[in-house]
Protein backbone atom coordinates (compact mmCIF):
# COMPACT_ATOMS: atom_id res chain seq x y z
CA UNK A 1 0.00 0.00 0.00
CA UNK A 2 1.30 3.39 -0.72
CA UNK A 3 1.43 6.18 1.11
CA UNK A 4 -1.32 7.73 -0.74
CA UNK A 5 -3.39 5.00 -0.36
CA UNK A 6 -6.32 4.60 2.37
CA UNK A 7 -7.12 1.48 4.60
CA UNK A 8 -9.85 0.51 4.56
CA UNK A 9 -11.16 1.39 7.94
CA UNK A 10 -10.36 4.66 7.96
CA UNK A 11 -12.44 5.20 3.81
CA UNK A 12 -15.43 7.43 4.90
CA UNK A 13 -18.54 6.12 2.99
CA UNK A 14 -18.82 8.86 0.55
CA UNK A 15 -15.15 8.12 -0.52
CA UNK A 16 -15.87 4.32 -0.47
CA UNK A 17 -19.48 4.79 -2.58
CA UNK A 18 -16.97 7.33 -5.01
CA UNK A 19 -14.54 4.53 -5.54
CA UNK A 20 -17.16 2.22 -6.01
CA UNK A 21 -18.94 3.94 -8.89
CA UNK A 22 -15.35 5.06 -10.57
CA UNK A 23 -15.03 1.58 -10.58
CA UNK A 24 -18.20 0.74 -12.03
CA UNK A 25 -18.11 3.24 -14.62
CA UNK A 26 -14.93 1.69 -15.96
CA UNK A 27 -16.13 -1.00 -16.03
CA UNK A 28 -18.70 -0.15 -18.38
CA UNK A 29 -21.70 -0.19 -16.10
CA UNK A 30 -21.61 3.86 -16.12
CA UNK A 31 -21.07 6.60 -13.37
CA UNK A 32 -24.91 7.94 -13.78
CA UNK A 33 -26.40 4.18 -12.09
CA UNK A 34 -24.44 5.13 -8.75
CA UNK A 35 -24.79 8.74 -8.60
CA UNK A 36 -27.33 9.16 -6.10
CA UNK A 37 -25.43 7.38 -3.19
CA UNK A 38 -22.16 9.42 -3.66
CA UNK A 39 -23.64 12.06 -1.79
CA UNK A 40 -26.18 10.21 0.34
CA UNK A 41 -26.01 10.90 4.21
CA UNK A 42 -27.82 7.40 4.65
CA UNK A 43 -26.54 4.41 3.13
CA UNK A 44 -25.52 1.11 4.29
CA UNK A 45 -21.80 1.43 6.15
CA UNK A 46 -18.52 -0.39 4.39
CA UNK A 47 -19.13 -3.33 6.63
CA UNK A 48 -22.64 -3.25 5.07
CA UNK A 49 -21.21 -3.04 1.40
CA UNK A 50 -18.38 -5.55 1.94
CA UNK A 51 -20.68 -7.97 3.40
CA UNK A 52 -20.99 -11.37 1.68
CA UNK A 53 -24.42 -11.70 -0.44
CA UNK A 54 -27.10 -12.90 2.30
CA UNK A 55 -27.66 -15.99 0.10
CA UNK A 56 -24.15 -17.06 1.08
CA UNK A 57 -23.99 -15.86 4.94
CA UNK A 58 -24.16 -18.82 7.40
CA UNK A 59 -26.69 -18.87 10.53
CA UNK A 60 -23.96 -17.18 12.56
CA UNK A 61 -22.52 -14.54 10.34
CA UNK A 62 -26.66 -13.29 9.73
CA UNK A 63 -27.43 -13.17 13.58
CA UNK A 64 -24.03 -10.91 13.95
CA UNK A 65 -26.38 -8.36 11.01
CA UNK A 66 -29.35 -8.80 12.72
CA UNK A 67 -28.21 -7.82 16.06
CA UNK A 68 -26.14 -4.61 14.79
CA UNK A 69 -29.19 -4.04 12.75
CA UNK A 70 -31.42 -3.71 15.67
CA UNK A 71 -28.71 -1.89 17.93
CA UNK A 72 -28.98 0.70 15.06
CA UNK A 73 -32.58 1.08 15.01
CA UNK A 74 -32.35 1.29 18.74
CA UNK A 75 -30.21 4.36 18.27
CA UNK A 76 -31.79 5.63 15.63
CA UNK A 77 -35.33 5.48 17.03
CA UNK A 78 -35.47 4.83 20.94
CA UNK A 79 -37.79 1.79 19.81
CA UNK A 80 -36.69 -2.34 20.87
CA UNK A 81 -37.16 -3.94 17.02
CA UNK A 82 -36.47 -7.45 16.10
CA UNK A 83 -35.29 -8.27 12.69
CA UNK A 84 -35.94 -11.66 11.78
CA UNK A 85 -35.30 -14.11 8.79
CA UNK A 86 -38.81 -16.06 8.68
CA UNK A 87 -37.28 -18.83 5.79
CA UNK A 88 -39.90 -19.68 2.93
CA UNK A 89 -42.19 -22.96 3.82
CA UNK A 90 -41.66 -26.21 2.47
CA UNK A 91 -43.86 -26.40 -0.96
CA UNK A 92 -45.40 -23.57 -0.65
CA UNK A 93 -46.17 -20.92 -3.48
CA UNK A 94 -47.67 -17.50 -2.29
CA UNK A 95 -50.89 -16.31 -4.86
CA UNK A 96 -52.86 -13.37 -4.85
CA UNK A 97 -56.46 -12.65 -6.45
CA UNK A 98 -58.13 -9.36 -6.02
CA UNK A 99 -62.06 -8.93 -6.83
CA UNK A 100 -62.21 -5.94 -8.97
CA UNK A 101 -66.29 -6.22 -8.63
CA UNK A 102 -66.34 -5.80 -5.11
CA UNK A 103 -62.62 -3.23 -4.73
CA UNK A 104 -64.46 0.05 -3.60
CA UNK A 105 -61.13 2.25 -3.51
CA UNK A 106 -60.58 2.97 -0.31
CA UNK A 107 -57.15 2.81 -0.32
CA UNK A 108 -57.05 1.01 3.12
CA UNK A 109 -54.99 -1.34 1.95
CA UNK A 110 -52.49 1.31 0.85
CA UNK A 111 -51.93 2.80 4.39
CA UNK A 112 -52.24 -0.41 5.79
CA UNK A 113 -48.97 -1.79 3.54
CA UNK A 114 -47.49 1.39 4.70
CA UNK A 115 -47.81 0.79 8.26
CA UNK A 116 -46.49 -2.52 7.97
CA UNK A 117 -43.78 -2.29 6.06
CA UNK A 118 -42.53 1.14 7.55
CA UNK A 119 -42.68 2.50 4.28
CA UNK A 120 -41.67 6.41 4.27
CA UNK A 121 -43.94 9.49 5.19
CA UNK A 122 -41.79 12.08 4.04
CA UNK A 123 -41.04 11.75 1.37
CA UNK A 124 -44.04 9.23 1.22
CA UNK A 125 -43.27 5.88 -0.58
CA UNK A 126 -46.67 3.58 -1.43
CA UNK A 127 -46.35 -0.03 -3.25
CA UNK A 128 -50.11 -0.21 -4.13
CA UNK A 129 -51.43 2.12 -6.51
CA UNK A 130 -55.66 2.03 -7.09
CA UNK A 131 -56.21 2.49 -10.62
CA UNK A 132 -59.54 4.10 -11.06
CA UNK A 133 -61.23 3.66 -14.38
CA UNK A 134 -64.81 4.41 -16.22
CA UNK A 135 -67.20 1.45 -16.82
CA UNK A 136 -67.38 1.15 -20.47
CA UNK A 137 -69.26 -2.05 -21.76
CA UNK A 138 -67.74 -5.00 -20.98
CA UNK A 139 -64.01 -4.41 -20.24
CA UNK A 140 -61.62 -1.71 -18.38
CA UNK A 141 -59.70 0.98 -20.21
CA UNK A 142 -56.42 1.10 -18.42
CA UNK A 143 -54.68 3.26 -20.41
CA UNK A 144 -57.29 6.24 -19.19
CA UNK A 145 -56.72 5.05 -15.60
CA UNK A 146 -55.62 7.80 -12.84
CA UNK A 147 -54.49 6.91 -9.19
CA UNK A 148 -54.52 9.98 -7.64
CA UNK A 149 -57.95 10.57 -7.25
CA UNK A 150 -59.75 12.39 -4.46
CA UNK A 151 -60.78 10.63 -1.52
CA UNK A 152 -64.01 11.42 -1.87
CA UNK A 153 -64.08 10.11 -5.14
CA UNK A 154 -64.00 6.35 -3.80
CA UNK A 155 -67.17 4.00 -4.30
CA UNK A 156 -68.35 5.87 -7.30
CA UNK A 157 -70.74 2.72 -8.76
CA UNK A 158 -69.69 4.26 -12.17
CA UNK A 159 -66.12 3.17 -11.98
CA UNK A 160 -64.02 0.02 -11.26
CA UNK A 161 -61.35 0.05 -9.00
CA UNK A 162 -58.18 -1.74 -9.15
CA UNK A 163 -54.82 -2.23 -7.27
CA UNK A 164 -51.91 -2.70 -8.78
CA UNK A 165 -48.89 -3.85 -6.78
CA UNK A 166 -45.76 -6.44 -7.40
CA UNK A 167 -46.96 -8.64 -8.94
CA UNK A 168 -44.52 -11.92 -7.92
CA UNK A 169 -43.81 -12.93 -11.37
CA UNK A 170 -42.79 -16.68 -12.37
CA UNK A 171 -40.45 -15.01 -14.80
CA UNK A 172 -39.33 -11.44 -13.03
CA UNK A 173 -37.45 -9.21 -15.95
CA UNK A 174 -36.28 -7.07 -12.63
CA UNK A 175 -34.49 -10.11 -11.20
CA UNK A 176 -32.80 -11.03 -14.35
CA UNK A 177 -31.54 -7.04 -15.37
CA UNK A 178 -29.91 -6.53 -11.93
CA UNK A 179 -26.03 -6.66 -12.00
CA UNK A 180 -25.20 -7.29 -9.01
CA UNK A 181 -27.93 -9.99 -8.15
CA UNK A 182 -29.35 -7.94 -4.83
CA UNK A 183 -32.82 -8.75 -6.09
CA UNK A 184 -34.29 -12.50 -6.71
CA UNK A 185 -36.87 -15.47 -6.71
CA UNK A 186 -37.22 -17.05 -3.18
CA UNK A 187 -38.71 -20.46 -3.54
CA UNK A 188 -42.02 -19.54 -2.65
CA UNK A 189 -42.47 -17.35 -5.75
CA UNK A 190 -41.47 -14.01 -3.16
CA UNK A 191 -39.18 -11.17 -4.87
CA UNK A 192 -37.29 -10.14 -2.52
CA UNK A 193 -34.09 -6.74 -2.40
CA UNK A 194 -31.04 -7.00 -0.16
CA UNK A 195 -30.91 -3.24 0.57
CA UNK A 196 -27.46 -3.60 2.20
CA UNK A 197 -26.21 -5.32 -1.55
CA UNK A 198 -28.30 -2.69 -3.44
CA UNK A 199 -26.13 0.06 -5.72
CA UNK A 200 -29.53 1.57 -6.93
CA UNK A 201 -28.56 1.41 -10.40
CA UNK A 202 -32.38 1.21 -11.23
CA UNK A 203 -32.11 -1.09 -13.87
CA UNK A 204 -35.10 -3.21 -12.05
CA UNK A 205 -37.37 -0.39 -11.67
CA UNK A 206 -37.28 0.16 -15.82
CA UNK A 207 -37.58 -3.04 -16.47
CA UNK A 208 -40.66 -3.55 -14.18
CA UNK A 209 -43.58 -3.69 -16.29
CA UNK A 210 -45.89 -3.03 -13.20
CA UNK A 211 -44.38 -0.05 -11.98
CA UNK A 212 -43.92 -2.00 -8.89
CA UNK A 213 -40.58 -1.14 -7.45
CA UNK A 214 -39.92 2.04 -5.82
CA UNK A 215 -36.50 4.15 -5.37
CA UNK A 216 -35.26 6.21 -2.62
CA UNK A 217 -34.14 9.65 -3.50
CA UNK A 218 -34.15 10.30 -0.41
CA UNK A 219 -33.55 9.55 2.83
CA UNK A 220 -36.81 7.43 4.09
CA UNK A 221 -38.41 8.88 7.04
CA UNK A 222 -40.82 7.03 9.55
CA UNK A 223 -41.19 8.69 12.71
CA UNK A 224 -40.78 6.46 16.00
CA UNK A 225 -44.19 6.21 17.10
CA UNK A 226 -45.21 5.00 13.46
CA UNK A 227 -42.40 2.12 13.23
CA UNK A 228 -43.49 -1.32 13.30
CA UNK A 229 -40.52 -3.10 15.09
CA UNK A 230 -41.53 -6.63 14.22
CA UNK A 231 -39.11 -6.89 11.00
CA UNK A 232 -37.39 -9.38 8.21
CA UNK A 233 -34.36 -8.29 7.08
CA UNK A 234 -35.41 -8.99 3.38
CA UNK A 235 -38.66 -6.72 3.93
CA UNK A 236 -39.78 -4.32 6.35
CA UNK A 237 -36.47 -3.07 7.90
CA UNK A 238 -35.46 0.69 7.59
CA UNK A 239 -34.41 1.19 4.33
CA UNK A 240 -31.55 3.90 2.81
CA UNK A 241 -31.12 6.32 0.23
CA UNK A 242 -30.46 5.16 -3.13
CA UNK A 243 -31.92 1.83 -2.80
CA UNK A 244 -34.84 -0.27 -4.56
CA UNK A 245 -37.46 -1.49 -2.39
CA UNK A 246 -40.78 -3.65 -3.32
CA UNK A 247 -43.92 -5.49 -1.86
CA UNK A 248 -42.67 -8.68 -0.53
CA UNK A 249 -46.06 -10.16 0.07
CA UNK A 250 -45.36 -9.18 4.17
CA UNK A 251 -43.17 -11.88 4.12
CA UNK A 252 -42.39 -11.40 7.72
CA UNK A 253 -46.22 -12.10 8.31
CA UNK A 254 -47.21 -14.42 5.46
CA UNK A 255 -43.82 -17.10 6.33
CA UNK A 256 -45.57 -17.30 9.88
CA UNK A 257 -48.81 -18.10 8.64
CA UNK A 258 -50.68 -14.44 8.54
CA UNK A 259 -52.04 -13.13 5.97
CA UNK A 260 -50.60 -9.56 4.13
CA UNK A 261 -51.53 -6.57 6.12
CA UNK A 262 -53.31 -5.14 2.21
CA UNK A 263 -55.52 -8.24 2.63
CA UNK A 264 -56.08 -8.27 6.69
CA UNK A 265 -57.27 -4.41 6.53
CA UNK A 266 -59.78 -4.61 3.09
CA UNK A 267 -63.05 -4.23 4.37
CA UNK A 268 -64.88 -5.96 1.47
CA UNK A 269 -63.26 -8.88 1.32
CA UNK A 270 -61.54 -8.35 -2.60
CA UNK A 271 -58.38 -9.73 -1.36
CA UNK A 272 -57.89 -13.33 -1.37
CA UNK A 273 -54.11 -14.76 -0.25
CA UNK A 274 -53.11 -18.49 0.04
CA UNK A 275 -51.19 -20.99 -1.42
CA UNK A 276 -51.75 -21.88 -5.03
CA UNK A 277 -50.20 -25.49 -4.37
CA UNK A 278 -52.64 -26.23 -1.84
CA UNK A 279 -55.77 -27.33 -4.21
CA UNK A 280 -58.12 -26.37 -0.78
CA UNK A 281 -57.03 -23.02 -0.55
CA UNK A 282 -59.70 -19.91 -1.63
CA UNK A 283 -56.78 -18.64 -3.86
CA UNK A 284 -56.56 -21.63 -5.77
CA UNK A 285 -60.42 -22.50 -5.52
CA UNK A 286 -61.28 -18.55 -6.95
CA UNK A 287 -58.44 -19.23 -10.02
CA UNK A 288 -59.99 -22.63 -11.01
CA UNK A 289 -63.48 -21.42 -10.74
CA UNK A 290 -63.72 -17.84 -11.87
CA UNK A 291 -62.67 -16.19 -14.62
CA UNK A 292 -59.63 -14.61 -13.74
CA UNK A 293 -56.83 -12.49 -15.55
CA UNK A 294 -53.33 -11.25 -15.02
CA UNK A 295 -52.28 -7.91 -16.20
CA UNK A 296 -50.10 -8.35 -18.93
CA UNK A 297 -49.72 -11.42 -20.36
CA UNK A 298 -47.81 -11.38 -23.28
CA UNK A 299 -44.78 -10.16 -21.60
CA UNK A 300 -44.77 -13.73 -20.40
CA UNK A 301 -43.59 -12.32 -16.92
CA UNK A 302 -46.40 -15.16 -15.62
CA UNK A 303 -47.17 -13.06 -12.32
CA UNK A 304 -48.87 -14.89 -9.15
CA UNK A 305 -51.19 -11.83 -8.58
CA UNK A 306 -54.74 -12.62 -10.49
CA UNK A 307 -57.77 -10.29 -10.99
CA UNK A 308 -61.63 -11.36 -11.08
CA UNK A 309 -64.67 -10.22 -11.95
CA UNK A 310 -67.24 -11.56 -9.19
CA UNK A 311 -70.53 -10.12 -6.92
Amino acid sequence: MSKDQKPIANLSRRDFITGLAVSAAAAGAGIAALSPLINAEDVPSIDDFLQQHYQRLTSDEKKAIFSRLEKEISETYGVAATVNDPQPLDGVVYGYALNIGRCIGCRKCVYGCMKENNLSRNPQVQYIRVLKMKKEGQGIDLETSIHDYPQEEAGDPNYYYMPVQCQQCSSPPCVKVCPVKATWQEKDGIVVVDYNWCIGCRYCEAACPYHARRFNFAKPRVSSEELNPDMAYLSNRPRYMGVIEKCTFCLQRTRTGRYPACAEVCPTGARKFGDLNDPESEVRKIIEKERVYILKQDLGTIPKFYYVFAK
